[in-house]
């Protein structure tokens, strides 16, 4: 049996906005949008679009679940980018206002920093060594 984790589920307050934010700021694909219903879309973005892994970006319904965006793990980092160009990653956060929570620092596994997305999810940039 092959198993794999497919995608997460990343809780947003809007599709549209933040389909504008990995996509236009951090430079991710939109896998596939599909419309479910009104309320309801299938929305799977990555980084390239031969990503073995994406975020399945999930809309909060209701107070519980909108309590929880942008914090998903209770201020722990939440997400892992893995580059192979750190320095042209990490500039593209510079120049698109991106906020910077941990400047770059060298770490026995790679060069990583840590940034906020549009909803304040904590997310590690690192070139692995």
């Amino acid at each position: 049996m092959n198993r794999k984790i497919a995608h997460i589920a990343l809780v947003v307050k809007d599709y549209d906005e933040a389909i504008d934010f990995y996509v236009h700021k951090l430079h991710f694909k939109v896998i596939e949008d599909t419309i479910i219903n009104e309320k309801k879309r299938w929305v799977l973005i990555a980084p390239s679009t031969d990503s073995a892994f994406s975020l399945l970006l999930a809309k909060a319904d209701g107070e519980v679940q909108a309590s929880h965006i942008g914090n998903q793990t209770g201020g722990r980092v939440f997400l892992f980018l893995n580059t192979e160009n750190f320095d042209r990653d990490y500039q593209n956060l510079l120049d698109q206002k991106i906020r910077i929570v941990r400047e770059p620092k060298e770490e026995p596994y790679g060069i990583v920093c840590v940034f906020k997305d549009l909803y304040g999810n904590l997310w590690d940039l690192i070139e692995p060594k």
